[in-house]
């Protein structure tokens, strides 16, 4: 019997790698979103939304819309109680003009960039400050030091890493350990259909004391079913969108992949659970995933999301699962590294 447990909706929390910090497992991130494809008013009612439904985790970047997305949050999160929420950004990618040190983890940017972000981000501190990529221009050692600064001065709580490989984080967790801090978590894409994590990274931060903190757990949406082989995307759907989301989804929309999502749609139905609340129950089921990261363009999309927390699936839906998608899952750990920028990115 393909199943669920009954519990989903209410939300849970999960500790963050091994430290005391508990975050919600769904966490709300604005990437793609404000700043960008919604308005203010929009993404605050999102915010609120996400509140509202037991959401007391909000991942954010200063790269996102060029900065203007922490700004947007920073707005909608003001009268909030500051010691109940959780509030995570990322520093690496280019802002402002994009001059020669407006990018990497170099320490005067990541100096700078904390200043930025906490400025926008109306906030003292940052709970978890994430390098957003690996920088292969800069001396880890120069960048894990700044990061230890960071720490000591009590603008950022943890530190976390997004998209490193296995050795990387092995590395960054080693220079942490001496300079007397810990990595607490990874941030990567995984999904149904991406679980290039699985083989190295997972293991490697089980090892050493980081959970992950998963994008994409819908795989830019096309693990709701919404696009259909054959068809052409829906008016107003990300694979439209030529402000960056059309780029990000398109490795999903080739007919074979869609036309495997399709036939997850009874799993879905026998679980009692949508299919993107099955995709994001989906990620939550390992056990080094401490939250799974969901946006949102309406409050009603975070409702319906948050109906994923809790949900434990059985061994015949993770099964039918994997029957289902078959061989369109991409699980080369070596993705990683490929889709990892080999310079900086001015």
């Amino acid at each position: 019997m393909l199943g669920a447990s009954p519990y989903g909706g209410v939300m849970e929390f999960r500790y963050l790698g091994n430290s005391g910090l508990k975050i919600s497992e769904i966490t709300y991130g604005n990437w793609l979103t404000h700043g960008s494809q919604v308005e203010n008013d929009a993404a605050t009612a999102c915010v609120r939304a996400a509140l509202d439904h037991g959401i007391s985790t909000f991942d954010t970047a200063d790269v996102y819309a060029n900065t203007v997305a922490e700004g947007v949050l920073g707005e909608a999160l003001k009268g909030q109680r500051r010691e109940s929420l959780e509030i995570f950004t990322k520093v690496y990618w280019p802002t402002g003009p994009g001059g020669k040190n407006d990018t990497g983890l170099s320490r005067k940017h990541i100096m700078e960039s904390i200043n930025g972000s906490l400025s926008r981000l109306q906030t003292d501190y940052v709970d978890l400050y994430q390098a957003h990529r690996f920088d292969t221009e800069t001396p880890l050692e120069e960048t894990m030091q700044a990061f230890a600064d960071i720490v000591r001065q009590g603008k950022a709580l943890y530190i976390g890493v997004s998209e490193w490989t296995a050795d990387q984080i092995r590395a960054g967790h080693a220079l942490a350990q001496e300079l007397g801090f810990q990595l607490i978590s990874s941030q990567p894409q995984y999904s149904m259909l991406w679980r290039v994590i699985e083989d190295e990274v997972v293991p490697t931060c089980a090892e050493l004391g980081l959970s992950q903190i998963v994008w994409s757990p819908v795989a830019q949406g096309v693990l709701t079913g919404k696009y259909k082989p054959g068809e052409a995307p829906p008016a107003g759907s990300r694979a439209t969108d030529e402000k960056g989301g059309a780029d990000m989804i398109s490795r999903f929309m080739r007919d074979d992949i869609l036309e495997r999502v399709q036939r997850l749609q009874p799993v879905a139905d026998e679980a009692g659970l949508s299919m993107a609340q099955l995709a994001i129950a989906w990620v939550l089921q390992n056990d080094n995933v401490a939250a799974a990261l969901v946006g949102a363009s309406r409050p009603e999309q975070v409702e319906e999301n948050v109906k994923a927390a809790g949900v434990r699936l059985d061994d015949d839906a993770m099964k039918a699962i994997d029957d289902a998608l078959g061989d369109v899952v991409v699980r080369d750990p070596g993705m990683t590294a490929e889709n990892a920028p080999k310079g900086r990115v001015a």
